[in-house]
């Protein structure tokens, strides 16, 4: 499948993910319950943030128009969302403090989706030939689904201008 629609598709977990909690909170759930719910999400984001770095912005710098720009943002972004999610991390899930995490994690990963579907997933698919896509979306594919449980995933913050210089 085409690494543009693969990503989409985590978009729209993603999304669902904070929706889930949403409705969990609504409906008074336990912390367990909330707490499981936050942990598949944040899996989710890790992975999804580190599956991109490894496999979808080192070729957006070689075949898009605006990679240098897009990737810049994109890698401050998942420093955003990741600082977030360790934030939520370090406290004790349903507190006040732990949902202000979660609340900060859900705008910033909202602001990097809009941010990334409407030029970096738009500059590759104008860009990229089908077939490339598609083989770059079968390496994201994989390797996400071996870190689906939360192991060997990089979590740690990248600067964005030698992430650039390195995958140039």
């Amino acid at each position: 499948m085409d690494i543009t629609e693969l990503i989409l598709v985590d978009h729209d977990r993603q999304r669902r993910g904070f929706a889930l909690l949403d409705e969990a909170q609504a409906a008074k759930a336990g912390n367990e319950t909330i707490g499981k719910i936050w942990n598949g999400l944040a899996i989710l984001l890790d992975a999804h943030a580190d599956a991109e770095e490894k496999f979808f912005y080192p070729r957006l710098l070689d075949i898009g128009q605006e990679g240098d720009e897009e990737t810049d943002d994109a890698i401050g972004d998942h420093n955003d969302i990741r600082d977030a999610v360790r934030a939520a991390g370090n406290h004790p899930v349903g507190s006040k403090v732990w949902w202000s995490s979660v609340a900060d994690a859900r705008t910033a990963n909202s602001d990097h989706m809009g941010e990334e579907e409407r030029g970096a997933l738009a500059d590759f698919r104008r860009n990229a030939p089908l077939e490339i896509r598609r083989q770059i979306g079968l390496e994201f594919a994989a390797y996400e689904a071996s870190r689906a449980s939360g192991h060997d995933i990089d979590r740690s913050d990248k600067d964005p201008e030698t992430y650039i210089d390195e995958h140039r």
